[in-house]
């Protein structure tokens, strides 16, 4: 299991110490541990089982507007010392950076650790090998249980992890906290004359308590799996996509990078140059929120007490009522770009923060998704997407996909081997239907929607 926590932050502490009276002007430490655990079982059996204890540590340093960065998974003094002399003979010889620096030693988080943000729980390793494994176990059996017409299954899954990460700086901070994760999913095959399908389905929590039980896994999986015999193609042409939340997480979820601060200063987003103006429908209002707190005192799975710079999580409307409000930036790109970070700063052991999201999700409508179903005169419901095919320069927007067709608000049969295609910046703008069916299952989330105007390569 983890060391204390405290031990991680006395070391990045201790760590950035060395690498000041080293040399450097400024200096940065990150201390990260984890354990992870998974078993897969298929048919029955224990197909596989796996645990892991990780820990690392990442050196940052500063000589003037100069840096570098080191990182090692060996905490031995022989292996520290190595670091930090790496770090600060390499500080000298890299190429200066106008942006290059820590934020302001007034603008860091107050809070410096996640008690009481809901995000660690202890219990999800509380069962033993033996009761995680049965997880798994009866999360299959429910499953081909469900159902006469699934006879085999590519198994079921049991996880859990725990890690923890501080961070320390020469400009007075230090934080840590923890985070833990459990779930179980499986992926039942249906049969029947017309041939084979699969699908799955998965729950996930912080706490072993928030979990969906195994029947209820179980049997969500083989219904997903069953809806897609009989799957067809149908003819090329344009229709209504309703897109489930599953689905429509990922295209919503394309605004955040297209309003990433690096990307805006490499010109590298169909969003550049557009705060103010409409880009989606007024239906469209994006949040993100790193300090969700959600029932029971549950964190969002996107929550931290503080961003990978160690400023304090905000909330902030990054699209509001179709209009763009917001780039999202660490520190490093608000410089480049002369505004302040939004506390979207993600951190690793090596190299600069990132940009990344808290609890990133589309505002819930009115609707329920069967009153959106009930409106399309024909349509797809899309339930897959396959592939890569997103442009965030032009926005173009071209993915293999699988659903069910729906004809005067009716679902008539699965629809399989299609492409659907549009255009990002249309596409957002063309959301003619938002559903109330908004449920966090990660630390992005969006409630279905209905989109007009798009294509399906078909037969």
């Amino acid at each position: 299991m983890v060391i204390k926590t405290q031990s991680l932050v006395s070391l990045a502490q201790n760590l950035v110490d060395r690498a000041l009276r080293a040399g450097a002007t400024d200096a940065e430490a990150v201390v990260y541990e984890a354990d992870e655990f998974y078993t897969k079982v298929r048919l029955g059996q224990v197909e596989t089982l796996t645990e892991s204890t990780s820990r690392a540590i990442g050196l940052r340093v500063f000589n003037g507007q100069r840096t570098a960065s080191t990182s090692t998974n060996d905490l031995g003094e022989d292996s520290l010392k190595r670091l930090v002399r790496g770090a600060v003979e390499l500080s000298k010889v890299t190429e200066e950076d106008p942006y290059a620096g820590l934020p302001d030693a007034d603008a860091y988080s107050t809070v410096r650790n996640g008690d009481g943000l809901g995000i660690y729980f202890a219990d999800v390793y509380d069962l033993p090998v033996k009761a995680r494994i049965e997880m798994a176990r009866a999360t299959e059996a429910a499953s081909m249980a469900a159902d006469v017409r699934i006879q085999n299954s590519d198994g079921g899954t049991f996880s859990a992890a725990t890690s923890h990460k501080a961070i320390a700086n020469s400009r007075g901070f230090a934080g840590e906290y923890g985070k833990s994760y459990c779930g179980i999913g499986c992926t039942p095959i249906a049969q029947d004359e017309n041939g084979m399908q699969r699908d799955g389905w998965g729950s996930g929590a912080r706490t072993l308590r928030k979990l969906d039980t195994p029947e209820e896994v179980g049997k969500e999986a083989t219904k997903r799996a069953v809806r897609r015999l009989g799957a067809r193609r149908v003819p090329t042409q344009k229709a209504s996509m309703v897109f489930s939340r599953e689905i429509a997480r990922g295209i919503m979820g394309n605004i955040f990078d297209a309003v990433n601060g690096e990307a805006v200063y490499r010109h590298a987003t169909m969003f550049e140059g557009m705060l103010g103006q409409q880009v989606a429908s007024p239906l469209v209002t994006v949040v993100d929120d790193g300090a969700m707190m959600l029932e029971d005192w549950l964190g969002g799975f996107g929550t931290l007490p503080f961003d990978g710079d160690g400023l304090p999580m905000q909330r902030k409307v990054i699209v509001e009522k179709g209009i763009l409000q917001t780039y999202v930036t660490n520190s490093y790109t608000a410089r480049k770009l002369g505004t302040k970070s939004t506390s979207n700063a993600s951190r690793g052991l090596a190299g600069a923060p990132g940009i990344g999201a808290g609890n990133f999700y589309l505002q819930p409508g009115t609707q329920t998704p069967r009153e959106i179903i009930d409106d399309v005169k024909t349509g797809l419901y899309v339930t897959e997407v396959l592939g890569s095919g997103v442009n965030l320069v032009t926005g173009d927007y071209s993915q293999g996909a699988s659903g069910i067709w729906i004809e005067n608000g009716v679902f008539t049969g699965a629809v399989e081997e299609i492409t659907i295609a549009g255009n990002l910046k249309e596409m957002y703008k063309n959301i003619v239907a938002v559903g109330n069916d908004l449920i966090f299952r990660g630390s992005a989330a969006s409630p279905c929607i209905r989109v007009e105007g798009m294509t399906i390569a078909g037969s």
